[in-house]
C-alpha cells in the first residue's frame, strides 16, 4: 500500500495539535475550493513523494523524542487525508501508541473512511467552510451533504469534545451572519470548540 504526498512539515507548534507535531499532507481532494491553500494537491504533477506506511514511519520517527516529551505526534492533512483512510489505519497500527494522531479534514468523503480512522484519532480539525448549501456549492463545487452527515456521525459517537470546527469568513462568498448561522447549526449538534478566522486574499 502506498500514498502520494505533497509535503511533510516537521517541528510544528500549536497549529495542528498539542506539543510538537509533524504535518503529513496527502495529494488529492474531492473539493475545488476557490481559495485553495494547497492547490498542488489537485495538480497531477503535484506529488512530491509516494510512500508506504512503513516508509512514512521511518521518516517521522526521527522526531519521536519530541513527540514523547511534548505530547505531540502526527497530523494528517492535505488535500483530503480521509481519501487515504486505509493508509492512515495501517500507519497508526505501526507507530508508537504514545504518539497523538490529529486529522485536518473537510469530511467530504464517504462515512466508511471516517469510521476506519476514528479509533486512532486524538483530535479532529474540521474545515467546514460554510453550511449554507448554496455558499458551499459555489465555493467548493460540491454539496455539503457528506460533510454534514459525517458531522452528525461524530456527534452520535459523542466525540464533540475531540473536534475543533474551523469556520472561515470567505471574501465574496459568505458573511459573518452566514458564519454565525453555521455555528448555531453545529452547536445544536453539541460542538463547542470553534476556530473563527478570516481568509486573507492576496
Amino acid at each position: 500500500m502506498t500514498a502520494p504526498l505533497i509535503a511533510i512539515s516537521r517541528h510544528r507548534l500549536t497549529v495542528d495539535g498539542n506539543g510538537v507535531t509533524t504535518l503529513v499532507c496527502f495529494h488529492g481532494c474531492p473539493l475545488h475550493c476557490q481559495y485553495c491553500l494547497n492547490s498542488q494537491c489537485l495538480d497531477p504533477q503535484g506529488v512530491w513523494k509516494t510512500v508506504t506506511p512503513e516508509e512514512l514511519l521511518d521518516i517521522t520517527r526521527v522526531d519521536d523524542l519530541y513527540f514523547q516529551a511534548t505530547g505531540g505526534g502526527i497530523c494528517f492533512g492535505g488535500g483530503e487525508p480521509l481519501l487515504r483512510s486505509a493508509f492512515i489505519q495501517a500507519f497508526c497500527e505501526l507507530c508508537p501508541d504514545t504518539w497523538h494522531i490529529y486529522l485536518e479534514s473537510s469530511l467530504h468523503v464517504g462515512q466508511h473512511h471516517l469510521e476506519t480512522v476514528a479509533p486512532y484519532i486524538t483530535h479532529y480539525y474540521i474545515d467546514v467552510k460554510d453550511l449554507n448549501a448554496d455558499i458551499y456549492r459555489r465555493y467548493t463545487g460540491q454539496s455539503p451533504e457528506l460533510t454534514l452527515s459525517n458531522l452528525h456521525w461524530l456527534a452520535d459517537q459523542g466525540l464533540q469534545e475531540r473536534v475543533t470546527i474551523r469556520l472561515p469568513l470567505i471574501p465574496d462568498y459568505n458573511t459573518d451572519a452566514d458564519r454565525q448561522q453555521s455555528r448555531l447549526l453545529l452547536e445544536e449538534m453539541g460542538f463547542r470548540d470553534f476556530d473563527l478566522f478570516d481568509y486573507v486574499i492576496r
